[in-house]
């Protein structure tokens, strides 16, 4: 199929292709250099100007010599003189440089999108997506995804343009996520627990020329519409798993989808550099700021998740981490890549967990504290025996270790990553030792809450002084900020080069996180520098305090933020929420910290109440700073 725009760096190629698989993206004749620069051929000018050799020793020194200028090899002859205005070709000094170009038959840009097409190709008849009764395999997965690329481009959707898309953990999620860059656009995924406001903030900052949403989010979607000043073509999302939906659009995403052609021959990207998804920071302190993802950075998340957590081929993967939050940590590119298969969940709690381990035989899932919380805390009537131990990455605050613990008693082995949307979601992993296995389960544990190593795919992870940018000693004590540096950072922030210059400061990406490194070199976080509490002049890591409180047999989650002291300036105050059927007194609370805590570091404050959360499960401190100040 033809199309109206040209190939290049920033664009999409336009080699041709059959029809069915994509097209790669045309480069210059190899006669350019990978700098963009004609290699010139041997003339005798260029001969002329290269470096003279040192004569070499004469075989027979003592036999009579010709003068030089008799002598036929050394002949001078004039050099051939450039054309007026023009300079002769210079040849590259470095051999390696010389026709050996970059070219369509050695090189193509980093792109998941060719995971999708492999799969389909490899293993078409194998299951990659369940949904309730729905079932497509990867060959029908990648023929809807095409169907979506065509669809979109008919409707005028390309290299650009923003799809932004509203939905929960379902096929039509997965699918966004290749259809939407097959045309060259970008995916903007949004948090479903977004008020109308910052929704239409989002989608007026990101430009959005279609939304895909789901008929579930009909009531804020619609004020949010009313609210912003773009006007994009509106396709709804109709899941019979949803009760409470109603139009939003005049289309639904199987009617669009419908008229888009499945053996579309979609493009590679003209630079792994361009842009492929979009994703909006919370804004906690002002507006949310637009993470922009390459397709090179995808791709090396992709996989850096398949081989540092060694899933495997045809992983069966439970969608329990919400596919908005950082691009489901870029697992639907993984799943692609590993033809793996994903059993999506539109409502999480420990009763369709259980039921979709059991019944889907999952092997790997995701989640924030949030979902092992649902676990461990699983009543008799919702848990159910698992076949096999279950494989669980997990992330966002740093779980304590008596929940790592806990958790893994109950027939899960848990993987301990740490990143930020800014990374692409997981960028360092606690990668594991055998010799720890011999060790007490409390000091595995222990160990296994620590944030780890970066990931291979990154370049640097470090603990450094914020004002210095030098490593601190590995002493486990040393406080610094977690500093990030390689192919797994983001392009910058979409629109705000303040921003972005502020956040690669140094040369490095300053992620605000607080941390330590330890003697073998794994990091462990000990604070966000807005959270960390200065009591007394002394620093008092809130992450220290919650893990202490969480060792008491009646807490089932604890979070610790500052409250203001005439006398201390700051002392901690914590937030508890008890187990079910548990009581326990503020004052039982503080002697338990009393006992295992400096006397400093000790809650003076205590309050009983359910704690304020983002959709990915992650405690919203600043409600909390706000509550402590009421007190």
């Amino acid at each position: 199929m033809a199309r109206g725009k040209t190939g290049g760096k920033g664009g999409r190629g336009k080699a041709p292709q059959k029809k069915g698989g994509p097209r790669k993206t045309s480069t210059r004749s190899s006669a350019k250099s990978a700098s963009g620069k004609k290699a010139a051929a041997k003339t005798p000018a260029a001969k002329a100007a290269a470096p003279a050799r040192k004569p070499v020793a004469p075989a027979h020194p003592t036999s009579p010599r010709r003068p030089v200028k008799a002598r036929p090899s050394v002949v001078r002859m004039p050099a051939a003189r450039p054309a007026a205005g023009k300079h002769a070709p210079a040849v590259p000094r470095n051999i390696y440089e010389r026709d050996l170009d970059r070219n369509p038959a050695n090189f193509a840009p980093l792109t998941p999108l060719q995971f999708l097409e492999r799969s389909a190709s490899v293993y078409p008849d194998k299951t990659s997506i369940m949904h309730g009764p729905r079932r497509y395999t990867w060959s029908q997965t990648y023929a809807r995804c095409r169907q979506l690329a065509s669809a979109l481009e008919k409707n005028g959707i390309g290299l650009g343009d923003t799809v932004t898309i509203m939905a929960p953990n379902v096929p039509e999620m997965y699918e966004a996520h290749f259809g939407v860059p097959m045309v060259g656009a970008v995916l903007n995924s949004l948090n479903t627990r977004l008020d109308a406001a910052m929704l239409a903030f989002i989608l007026d900052h990101s430009e959005t020329k279609l939304l895909i949403v789901d008929r579930e989010y009909h009531r804020v979607m619609k004020d949010a519409l009313a609210k912003a000043g773009v006007r994009p073509i509106v396709i709804d999302i109709d899941d019979p798993q949803c009760e409470d939906r109603a139009p939003i659009g005049t289309l639904t995403y199987e009617e669009f989808i419908a008229s888009g052609d499945p053996g579309f021959a979609w493009e590679y990207p003209g630079h792994e550099w361009n842009a492929i998804t979009l994703n909006y920071t919370s804004g906690t302190t002002g507006d949310p700021k637009g993470v922009v993802f390459s397709h090179r950075g995808a791709a090396l998340a992709a996989y850096g998740n398949a081989t540092q957590w060694a899933m495997g081929m045809h992983p069966r993967y439970l969608w329990t981490l919400p596919m908005f939050h950082c691009n489901g940590w870029c697992f639907p590119w993984t799943l692609a890549l590993v033809a793996g298969t994903s059993v999506c969940l539109r409502r999480i709690n420990a009763r369709t967990i259980f039921d979709s381990i059991v019944d889907h035989d999952v092997t790997h899932m995701c989640g924030a504290p949030v979902i092992l919380g649902f676990i461990i805390n699983a009543g008799d009537s919702d848990r159910r025996p698992l076949k096999r131990t279950v494989e669980f990455m997990t992330a966002a605050a740093p779980p304590p270790a008596a929940v790592l613990e806990a958790v893994e008693k109950q027939g899960f082995h848990i993987t301990h990553v740490y990143g930020l949307t800014e990374v692409y979601g997981p960028a360092t992993i606690c990668a594991w030792h055998e010799e720890w296995n011999a060790l007490p389960g409390t000091e595995q544990a222990r160990l296994k809450a620590r944030q780890g190593v970066r990931y291979t795919a990154e370049d640097a992870v470090q603990i450094l002084d914020p004002a210095t940018l030098e490593p601190v000693p590995r002493d486990g004590a040393t406080m610094g900020e977690v500093f990030f540096r390689g192919n797994l950072v983001m392009k910058g922030y979409l629109k705000n080069p303040t921003a972005t210059r502020t956040a690669f400061a140094g040369g490095w990406f300053h992620s605000g996180d607080l941390g330590v490194v330890h003697s073998d070199g794994y990091i462990e976080l000990r604070d966000r520098s807005k959270d960390i509490i200065i009591s007394g002049g002394e620093n008092i890591s809130t992450i220290e305090v919650e893990g202490v409180l969480y060792q008491h047999p009646a807490v089932l989650e604890a979070a610790v933020v500052a409250r203001p002291d005439e006398k201390w300036g700051e002392t901690p105050c914590a937030f508890i929420v008890l187990k079910p059927g548990m009581t326990v007194t503020a004052d039982e609370i503080i002697a338990h910290c009393r006992a295992n805590m400096a006397g400093y570091k000790i809650p003076r404050t205590v309050v009983f109440r359910d704690l304020p959360k983002t959709s990915t499960g992650k405690v919203q401190k600043f409600v909390l700073r706000d509550w402590a100040k009421e007190l």
